[in-house]
């Protein structure tokens, strides 16, 4: 199924300030609050797409990579991409837009959600790719150093909150008293504290070590682009889910092609026999080489077309072309012979310049120019 326009999931323009997106955001959360719709799957589905599109236009980097490539270009970068979209992640990142219209940290009015589990953080890297491996898509196995649940930790119950992950202080005010809650700095709102540990384990049950993480790369990425890996990253504190890792694309640079989005641009140089009296060429693409008709009379300039041999689009079944630039190699030094030749070819009617047959002669390109 499509996804719907971020834009118009929150109902704003693309001219949109910042200060309109979270409003508007901010709008939709408290209509969709969960606690506001209890067991309502269709309002809960809205309150997740309404956080996803914010999550994406109310960052800058990302919210031109959407305008630009629209959800292909996000290549599941929001960590709501609804792959295991999880509300207390939505509370975690966003709470502090509901303002409290929902109690504690926006995280559950009358009816009190238990300890909150803490996020891993994001892990970010560089992964480069040939024009083969963009064409074709390519499975990526590299090392990560990130932080991971310790093994043989044990956990308890925190005695400061016992196991709530928030303390209650009731204050006097001119209006009577006043109950309110706030995470436990004990436990940092988890409601744990590590019973058993070992050396070397950080306070929050974490330690450092090299994963191997398996990367599918879909085919046509860009570079620029940055791919998602939904529960990849460090571990959270205390067996909280992990982060995602972001994957950023480095396009490495061909030999032989230059792109051009979807296209391939490639020079090939032809002799002045071989342009005049017709040839058969070699020339390469992605997968091996073809070969290319160059038809008698072929000018400088001219562009051939190898149907279907570029990048395929991304999250398409179009695949883009191959075009071949023609380039005629004039010689440098002639021999005697050669130039005695050359001479009385010179003489004859057909080797004289004939712009009006030359469709890309310097006179012709420039009235495309600027027609």
């Amino acid at each position: 199924m499509a996804k719907t326009d971020y834009y118009e999931v929150l109902g704003v323009s693309k001219n949109a300030t910042a200060d309109e997106i979270k409003k508007a955001y901010r709008k939709l959360a408290i209509k969709f609050h969960p606690d506001k719709n209890p067991d309502d799957a269709a309002a809960e589905e809205k309150f997740k797409e309404a956080a996803e599109s914010y999550e994406v236009l109310s960052n800058q980097d990302k919210k031109a990579k959407y305008d630009r490539f629209g959800h292909a270009g996000m290549g599941g970068a929001s960590g709501y991409s609804g792959q295991g979209m999880n509300v207390e992640d939505i509370f975690e990142s966003f709470g502090d837009i509901f303002g409290g219209a929902f109690g504690f940290g926006g995280q559950g009015g009358g009816q009190q959600r238990g300890a909150a589990m803490r996020r891993g953080s994001n892990l970010r890297v560089r992964v480069k790719l040939t024009m083969e491996e963009i064409a074709a898509g390519v499975e990526k196995k590299i090392k990560v150093n990130k932080l991971v649940q310790a093994e043989g930790v044990e956990y308890g119950s925190c005695g400061t909150c016992g196991g709530s992950g928030r303390v209650m202080r009731v204050t006097q005010t001119f209006l009577g008293q006043m109950q309110t809650a706030s995470a436990c700095n004990t436990c940092s709102g988890t409601g744990k504290t590590i019973s058993k540990s070992k050396p070397g384990v950080m306070p929050d049950g974490l330690e450092r070590k090299e994963s191997v993480v398996t990367i599918d790369i879909p085919a046509g990425v860009e570079e620029g682009m940055q791919l998602s890996l939904r529960g990849k990253g460090n571990d959270g504190p205390m067996g909280g889910p992990a982060g995602d890792l972001l994957v950023l694309i480095e396009e490495l640079a061909h030999e032989q092609f230059a792109r051009d989005g979807s296209n391939l641009h490639h020079d090939v140089h032809l002799n002045f026999a071989d342009a005049a009296m017709g040839a058969s060429v070699e020339v390469p693409t992605l997968t091996g080489k073809a070969k290319i008709k160059i038809t008698p009379g072929t000018q400088s300039g001219r562009t051939l077309r190898l149907k279907g041999k570029g990048i395929p689009v991304l999250n398409s079944y179009e695949t883009g072309d191959i075009l071949i630039h023609v380039n005629l190699w004039t010689p440098q030094a002639l021999s005697s012979e050669e130039k005695e030749m050359m001479e009385k070819l010179k003489a004859s009617p057909n080797f004289l310049p004939n712009p009006k047959g030359n469709e890309k002669s310097f006179f012709n390109r420039m009235k495309e120019f600027f027609v």
